[in-house]
């Protein structure tokens, strides 16, 4: 995709509804420092849109990043950062599921897992729970850059093992430093939104 405009358009508090802006949807989830935000600025074309935070655990909105007028890339609030109290993560996970549920224009749910690490409990708990909600996550392995090459390949058996990975659930390696693997994603989105696929991204 080409990229004409990217604007942070809606921020979606704890309280706020969720709004039906008309556009279809992608939504990446993902815990709290694996690369959320670098992905998102990266897909966009930009900097430093997507805000990432000093602190991890601090983003507590979801964000709807508006590109070209044509869809919305939705950052939702990254979890298990463990100085967050019970009680934050509860409401967490109730903004999380209360947009999962009424969002109108939701296509697709990525959800993103450190290539380097074996998936957590917590990695595994909001797969089962994104198939729970009626969506079959993509996966983005994130950090690629930080392995050699001849580690990809068991890193990702080891996500598609932890995870349990149902058959034929679409894997997409990713590096925000040689920005490998974004050419991919943007096909995959243009096909779940209607897009046209274009020759340049």
């Amino acid at each position: 995709m080409i990229i004409k405009s990217a604007v942070l358009d809606i921020v979606c508090g704890i309280t706020s509804k969720i709004p039906d802006t008309g556009l279809p949807e992608v939504a990446f989830a993902g815990k709290s420092n694996v690369g959320k935000s670098s992905l998102i600025n990266g897909l966009m074309n930009r900097k430093a849109l997507a805000r990432t935070s000093a602190q991890p655990g601090k983003t507590q909105t979801i964000n709807f990043y508006k590109i070209n007028d044509e869809l919305d890339l939705v950052d939702l609030p990254g979890y298990g950062y463990a100085r967050v109290t019970p009680a934050e993560k509860e409401k967490w996970g109730k903004m999380i599921e209360n947009y999962l549920h009424t969002s109108h224009n939701l296509k697709a749910v990525f959800l993103l897992i450190d290539i380097r690490h074996d998936p957590s409990a917590n990695d595994r708990q909001m797969y089962e729970w994104i198939l729970h909600n009626g969506y079959e996550p993509i996966i983005i392995a994130t950090k690629l850059d930080k392995l050699k090459r001849s580690q990809v390949q068991k890193n990702l058996k080891a996500i598609r093992e932890g995870l349990q990975l149902k058959k034929g659930t679409t894997v997409i390696p990713y590096s925000a430093e040689t920005k490998q693997g974004r050419d991919e994603i943007w096909k995959l989105i243009e096909s779940l939104t209607g897009g046209e696929p274009s020759e340049e991204a």
